[in-house]
């Protein structure tokens, strides 16, 4: 029966593997040859393109003229721009959804339940439907061309909150309730017991807000269009200009945009993974 058993895994693993190859090679295939073609001299980009050949992923001429030039450009400010606005979007987003994911888990107020629901639907509203008069409001406010303009956004990620709020209503309530006849505060309860055990929760929703934040294009090209907060992702559609578009310098700042993110979610895998498999668990 074992033996049978172990067969039939075998076998289930090898049909896995056949598909599982061709859709990952697929996948990575654009992004192979926009990290080759960011290593090549402008000439030899759509050279190898048709027919298809070694030579389309395999350079014959390497180079770095084009990391050197996109480094030395405006690109390197607009790259800095975007680790900034990233890094605080997830410090402060993180703090407004995990507050209130607690208390949309734990407090028990009249209308609880139809907040909810209301933030469900929101944040199922795609933000491109509402960015134009966001961004009027901004500007009315004195917010455009600014890291504020920026940021704001992102402190209510509905995603991130119901990520929290799912992990929160897992953890057993006797914990706060025993914090609560000891003296705690409901934030003590928040602080000292819920926070400690959200670890992982708290780095996949922090992956959410940075993956969004970093990747967003049109809010940042609406509301903050100067060249002193200009972020990577409008910054890259520079390299396209009424002359020619440089196709080597464009997939060389695309290359740098996409690692950063890259090496995160490689880093952090495991606990954004972990996160989002005991969300809403009881255990």
């Amino acid at each position: 029966m074992s033996e049978t058993a172990t067969a039939r895994e075998r076998r289930t693993g090898r049909r896995a593997l056949i598909i599982a190859v061709p859709v990952a090679l697929v996948s990575i295939a654009p992004l192979l040859w926009a990290l080759v073609s960011s290593v090549r001299p402008g000439e030899d980009i759509f050279r190898f393109l048709s027919p298809l050949t070694w030579q389309t992923v395999v350079p014959q001429r390497l180079t770095l003229a084009n990391f050197t030039a996109v480094l030395d450009s405006p690109f390197a400010l607009a790259l800095l721009n975007s680790v900034i606005v990233a890094f605080f979007s997830v410090v402060l987003g993180l703090a407004v959804a995990a507050l209130a994911a607690f208390a949309l888990a734990c407090l028990d107020f009249p209308g609880r339940t139809a907040v909810f629901a209301l933030m469900v639907m929101c944040f199922l509203v795609p933000f491109e439907a509402i960015a134009i008069p966001l961004s009027t409001t901004f500007r009315d406010l004195g917010l455009a061309n600014s890291y504020l303009g920026l940021i704001l956004p992102a402190l209510g990620n509905g995603l991130s909150i119901f990520l929290l709020r799912q992990f929160f209503m897992g953890i057993p309530t006797s914990l706060g309730e025993a914090a609560r006849l000891d003296g705690l505060s409901w934030f003590g309860v928040f602080r000292r017991i819920y926070l400690p055990l959200s670890r992982g929760p708290l780095i996949g929703a922090g992956l959410i807000l940075f993956v969004f934040q970093w990747q967003s294009f049109l809010w940042p090209l609406l509301i903050a269009p100067a060249p002193a907060v200009r972020v990577a992702p409008v910054a890259i559609a520079d390299f396209a200009q009424e002359t020619g578009v440089d196709f080597g310098q464009m997939f060389a700042a695309a290359i740098l945009t996409a690692a950063i993110p890259l090496l995160l979610l490689l880093f952090f895998q495991r606990h954004f993974t972990g996160s989002t498999a005991t969300s809403g668990s009881k255990e």
